[in-house]
């Protein structure tokens, strides 16, 4: 992959920055809504840039989403935006320009140093949030609240040094993300929205791009798990984690794991020798997976992302999400005091996905 290609010469009208799999998989979703006629020009004038992380595996998915979006049309510019002390610094240096004709910026995570320092730059006066997961809830929350934007897994704790420095980046972002005469934004989101922050436009995101693309997949008996990456971000005991699969995959018949990109190769081994499952590294977004399939007729989650958007993905099939809710006994001691609530409340809001109470260890 070239590292900027088809970018020559290009005026964009539309400067998209993704860090995730699920980002740039968003970024389609919203593109297509945005131009579904097919007498319409693909890719309609959007530059997509990846931010590319370091981690193998959701390097490998960017790359896979990338090509996809390169065959909807799209122009792909790939950033190796962490590849040295210097890589931030020629990232920003070689995106000014772009970023100062561009009349609508849409980005994947408003809680990314990174894209905060990026919309500092920008005199866009069109802003386009779409999902970055759950982390979209809290997003919309703090901005109608007017709180700085944190993360949900570190509120409570003392900001560290690094977020001092960075505070009057991150308070300048929060103020361009909040609609005034001379900038509109809009949230393209498949989570719940609760509180509409005043002036922000909400647009369903309902997976249309996804399920016109692939699928229907073919549907297995038995039951699938989706892994989560509590353990990683210090939320879940990783013993107790390893429980509740163990419980729930001899519940329910599991079969397969898929992991979710951030969980350590360490964790993973534990679980396949433990549970006996079969642990699958998705090269794309659980999303495009499951539509393309196969894909067994119960898929189980704890509290997550997928949650809302596998039901979207797989409507009108016999698909059945199932969820279980997290115990509190399995949450670290440095866990977030909210994490509780806030997990109980991604699992509260989901539609069309059966309930389970959290499950005995086994």
């Amino acid at each position: 992959m070239s590292p900027h290609a088809g970018t020559a010469g290009l005026t964009p009208h539309t400067l998209a920055f993704v860090e995730s799999p699920v980002q740039l998989l968003n970024v389609l979703e919203w593109a297509h809504l945005r131009a579904p006629r097919a007498e319409e020009a693909p890719g309609g004038g959007l530059t997509l840039v990846v931010l590319s992380p370091t981690d193998p595996m959701t390097r490998g998915q960017l790359r896979r989403m990338a090509d996809l979006a390169r065959d909807e049309g799209h122009t792909v510019r790939w950033e190796e935006a962490r590849g040295g002390p210097a890589a931030p610094f020629q990232t920003i240096g070689g995106l000014t320009r772009l970023l100062r004709r561009a009349d609508r910026i849409v980005m994947g995570d408003p809680f990314s140093r990174y894209v905060q320092l990026l919309l500092t730059i920008t005199r866009a006066r069109d802003l386009v949030v779409v999902d970055d997961g759950t982390a979209t809830m809290e997003f919309v929350a703090q901005l109608a609240s007017g709180e700085r934007l944190v993360r949900w897994h570190r509120k409570g704790g003392r900001p560290g040094p690094r977020d001092l420095i960075f505070a009057p980046v991150s308070s300048s972002a929060r103020r361009r993300l909040t609609p005034s005469t001379r900038r509109k934004v809009e949230i393209f989101s498949s989570m719940p929205i609760e509180e509409t922050p005043e002036g922000v436009t909400i647009t369903a995101n309902e997976f249309a791009w996804t399920r016109a693309t692939f699928g229907p997949p073919r549907i297995t008996k038995g039951a699938d798990m989706v892994g989560t990456s509590l353990v990683e971000t210090g939320v879940v005991d990783a013993d107790r984690y390893v429980e509740a699969v163990t419980a729930l995959a001899k519940t329910h018949g599991a079969t397969r794991y898929f992991a979710h990109r951030r969980e350590s190769t360490e964790k993973l081994h534990r679980l396949a020798v433990e549970t006996g499952l079969e642990i699958v590294r998705p090269d794309l977004p659980l999303e495009v997976i499951a539509r393309r399939g196969p894909i067994g007729r119960t898929i189980l989650s704890f509290p997550s992302t997928v949650v809302h958007t596998l039901p979207l993905a797989l409507v009108g099939t016999e698909v059945r999400v199932a969820v279980c809710d997290i115990d509190p006994a399995w949450l670290t001691e440095n866990a977030s005091p909210r994490a509780q609530g806030f997990l109980s409340g991604v699992t509260g809001t989901a539609k069309d996905v059966h309930r389970l109470s959290a499950v005995t260890a086994a």
